[in-house]
């Protein structure tokens, strides 16, 4: 009998963590383009504030297949830095995983999102190195371009005849 109820109660207590975790969908107007409003650096090395870039700027297109096209621009020391990543994410609860390819080959990056519905608005942070490192990005959704309007082909006036 004791035998019975320590197994039952083995089976209560780890039953949730032989689920797996559970993913909060998210509504489909995540899926979008969004623009850079901020970026904030927190380095755990240094005694200082959080460093908060200045001109700051660009895209990152998050779709519904899982792919993403980052186009960040940066402002440091009076010159423009541009970076530009396409790849894959994924999803779980609040946790985002970018993977990518660059110069250096295959690279993951890990953190966290908040994304507000009624705004729109999304924060992601990036878990940095060393531990303890992150930097958190504000964005906005872009607005939609307007259609560009494909001037009327003139007509030429028609020949005189003679």
């Amino acid at each position: 009998m004791r035998l019975f109820l320590l197994i039952n109660l083995l089976a209560i207590i780890l039953w949730p963590t032989l689920l797996p975790a559970q993913t909060i969908p998210v509504p489909p107007t995540f899926y979008t383009t969004y623009t850079y409003t901020a970026y904030t650096v927190y380095d755990s090395t240094t005694a200082g504030p959080p460093t908060r870039v200045s001109g700051v700027g660009g895209t990152l297109t998050l779709r519904a297949d899982g792919s993403y096209e980052k186009h960040l621009s940066i402002v440091a020391s009076g010159k423009p830095y541009y970076f530009n990543q396409t790849g894959t994410y994924t999803l779980a609860g609040d946790s985002i995983r970018f993977a990518f390819s660059d110069l250096k080959g295959a690279d993951v990056q890990r953190g966290t999102f908040r994304f507000q519905p009624a705004t729109r608005r999304l924060g992601i942070t990036i878990f940095g190195y060393p531990a303890g490192n992150r930097g958190e990005y504000e964005l906005v959704p872009t607005p939609p371009q307007p259609p560009v309007k494909k001037p009327k082909p003139r007509t030429k006036p028609s020949a005189k005849r003679k």
